[in-house]
């Protein structure tokens, strides 16, 4: 894992080049959208830091209006490098499907079920703080918190197993800022705990930190990137820290999220601590999220 670390940290670095530069490029028309965001937002808030409520894998700090109901479909396929025989990976699919409810404007749970390892998960999201203008926060602070629920057989029948070794709990601290009109940046410290683990090498409790980025293209377009390195989560599994890239594509009340990913899992406990696949290596999940946003009651004026 060292190896892939370093080249990670490579990959960052250029992807933080790129993103400077194309902020410097859309400079001046990013001041005018700017003010014009601002007035749109009463010159308190700041608005739309990310387009939509996931980053990629992980959540981003976006939450929707109250009474906004989001069905989000999110698709791993097979690795690119399985070659022609598999048809770079189409053949093989991993999927899970998403409801998102905004009981208010900060406060949103959600409930999924993953083909993978057939998971149930529940979550909490609560926005803390709101990035804004005048002497109010310069970041945007959403706390998330994450069950899920492992449903396949036991692997060893003949062994005693309690049913809350099913579960795990993942606690993130998501923190962003938008710099401009086009470009933002999230930081996500994250704890995740697995009451049971496949080999004794293996920790319960897993620190992991994400890093992640949008750089807008067009007014509908932008590239986007994450990362999460794990600091403890050593064993004879070799994991791999996750790291994918992509595009989001605004169409109205759709999102469409298309990226690369060496993580297969679409939920937390998953990306973060079972990734498998060596990035560098040519292990790259072509994917996508689609989200379609319902609103069941009116927006607030």
């Amino acid at each position: 894992m060292k190896n892939s670390n370093k080249t990670g940290r490579k990959l960052l670095l250029m992807l933080f080049f790129l993103f400077s530069v194309g902020n410097f490029a859309f400079a001046q028309d990013d001041l005018l959208q700017i003010l014009e965001e601002e007035e749109v937002e009463g010159e308190k808030f700041i608005g739309s830091t990310f387009k939509g409520t996931r980053l990629i894998n992980g959540h981003s700090v976006e939450t929707r209006d109250k009474g906004a109901l989001d069905f989000i479909i999110s698709h791993r396929f097979g690795t690119i490098n399985s070659g022609v025989k598999n048809l770079f990976g189409l053949d093989d699919a991993n999927i899970r499907l998403g409801l998102d409810y905004s009981l208010t404007d900060r406060f949103t749970i959600g409930v999924g079920r993953s083909s993978f390892q057939k998971v149930y998960d529940g979550f909490l999201k609560y926005r803390l703080l709101r990035q804004g203008n005048g002497g109010a926060s310069p970041v945007s602070v959403v706390m998330y918190s994450n069950m899920s629920i492992n449903s396949l057989d036991w692997p060893n029948p003949e062994r005693e197993y309690r049913s809350s070794d099913r579960y795990a709990f993942t606690h993130q601290l998501l923190v962003a800022r938008k710099f401009s009109n086009s470009l933002s940046f999230q930081i996500m410290p994250s704890l995740v705990h697995r009451n049971l683990v496949s080999t004794a090498a293996e920790d319960n409790l897993i620190y992991a930190i994400g890093i992640g980025g949008r750089q807008k293209l067009t007014p509908s377009v932008a590239l986007t990137f994450e990362y999460y390195y794990q600091f403890n989560n050593y064993s004879p599994n070799a994991y791999q820290n996750p790291i994918a890239i992509g595009f989001d594509i605004e169409t109205g009340g759709h999102v469409f999220q298309l990226h690369f990913t060496n993580s297969r899992p679409t939920f937390e406990r998953g990306f973060m601590t079972e990734t498998t696949g060596d990035f560098f290596n040519g292990d790259i999940h072509f994917g996508f999220n689609i989200t379609r946003t319902f609103q069941l009651h009116s927006k607030r004026r």
